[in-house]
């Protein structure tokens, strides 16, 4: 994957339209140019776990836990902070996932901040990978965690 170009049109036009390597189409988001004609499915990547405190309510040890030890890929519904007031929300809750796969993770990590992805868009790229994005796998889990360790299984 070619970081140093996607990189570059995201922070320039901060958004980015990726083609991964099951023939989707991803759009990248800056999360402050997001508005509700968007739409609200969206979903929050991060690349670090401390990453979370700047998007969902302060987390109890279990639910830190469960992120940080989770080894299929995980779409996680929580609280959100008080601090970020407009973004995509699911029954008042925010989704995020912590994107382990290398090669995703460094994007992520040279963007250097939380990016919000639609996945399976219909929008036209010149950008491409061979790269399958992990949340895109059928093993995909989805979990609520609640700031007190509550744990609800939302999709197997």
């Amino acid at each position: 994957m070619e970081h140093s170009r996607l990189v570059t049109a995201f922070r320039n036009e901060g958004v980015l339209h990726l083609k991964e390597g099951n023939g989707k189409v991803l759009t990248l988001l800056r999360p402050d140019l997001w508005n509700p004609e968007l739409g609200e499915d969206w979903v929050y990547l991060l690349f670090d776990l401390f990453q979370i405190r700047t998007i969902c309510e302060a987390f109890s040890e279990v639910s830190l836990d469960i992120v940080e030890f989770g080894s299929k890929p995980t779409i996680y519904h929580s609280d959100p902070n008080r601090i970020i007031a407009d973004g995509p929300r699911v029954n008042g809750n925010l989704k995020f996932s912590l994107i382990r796969e290398p090669n995703w993770n460094k994007l992520l990590f040279q963007i250097s901040q939380p990016v919000l992805v639609k996945m399976d868009t219909k929008e036209k790229t010149d950008f491409q990978t061979s790269l399958v994005f992990p949340l895109l796998s059928p093993a995909t889990k989805e979990l609520y965690l609640g700031p007190e360790g509550e744990v609800k299984i939302i999709k197997r």
